[in-house]
């Protein structure tokens, strides 16, 4: 599936073939044990289960997702990927959603004091950090967040931190350097994390804030120059929970449970994000 900065829509039929560096038999028992456990939440006929997923934890939980159905025949899973201020927004409006995965507390904070979620189902399940890449062509030295002050730097990416975790991350972090107001000037702000990576490998900014995790994904056409310091800003937590008004509140439990456990964890792990332990809110 082609990547896109905006959210996308797309559904994913039937099971195919399993996370690169998945558990082998462990993790396959792991997950036959859960469908047990939760066997009212199992499909006996054709379902659709809606998650809304902040974009950065796109390849992380469509791969999931495919081993999810492995357990559950005829279902059909849906994707919608973007910001998570705009994942929020959707849900505000009333789309049909079943399970918000945040890239923040605060948006999940803000629906669950709307009672737009079931708090009894929220469940932090990983973390990420904050890192400033460069392209990969790039022959700027940037060694510390005072480096973007250099009259080389013209353009720094940042997504929006009205709508985009990592944008209010990254704000955050350049106010408690002391930087913000003087890069206000140099910055270019994106839809999402995806959109400022895209910005950097096409080289049309100099640098960009977006998580390791991306950075990581993008190796060769990306480098990271540094990341801010963990101090600066807020942990990078993301949540997870179902939708006040899903029609399948046992199978969005069930998808949580994947992601907090064994076997979730350690796909996203592999994939540089630093888990939690089960069961944290």
């Amino acid at each position: 599936m082609s990547e896109s900065p905006a959210g996308v829509l797309s559904p994913v039929a039937g099971p195919r073939r399993g996370v690169a560096g998945w558990p082998g038999s462990t993790g396959l028992l792991g997950l036959a044990l859960l469908w047990l456990l939760l066997g009212s939440a199992t499909v006996a006929h054709s379902a659709e289960l809606t998650l809304s997923v902040a974009i950065s934890m796109k390849e992380a939980i469509e791969a999931l997702g495919r081993e999810f159905q492995r357990g559950q025949p005829g279902l059909v899973l849906r994707y919608d990927f973007a910001s998570s201020g705009e994942l929020q927004k959707q849900i505000e409006a009333g789309a049909p959603v079943d399970v918000f995965i945040s890239a923040a507390e605060r948006q999940m904070d803000e629906l669950e004091r709307k009672r737009l979620i079931l708090p009894e189902t929220r469940r932090t399940f990983a973390q990420n950090a904050l890192t400033v890449v460069v392209p990969a062509d790039s022959r700027l030295t940037l060694a510390a967040p005072a480096d973007l002050l250099s009259p080389r730097i013209q353009k720094v990416a940042i997504g929006n931190p009205k709508t985009v975790p990592a944008g209010q991350y990254a704000e955050e972090s350049l106010r408690a350097l002391g930087l913000w107001d003087s890069l206000r000037a140099k910055l270019v702000l994106g839809e999402n994390v995806r959109q400022v990576l895209e910005y950097v490998e096409r080289g049309e900014v100099d640098a960009g804030f977006v998580y390791a995790t991306d950075a990581a994904a993008r190796g060769g056409r990306v480098k990271e120059a540094f990341r801010p310091p963990h101090d600066s800003y807020r942990p990078v937590l993301y949540p997870a929970a179902v939708v006040a008004d899903s029609r399948h509140v046992k199978l969005g439990e069930a998808f949580i449970e994947l992601l907090t456990g064994q076997a979730g964890q350690a796909a996203l792990a592999r994939l540089g994000f630093r888990p939690l332990s089960k069961g944290g809110r």
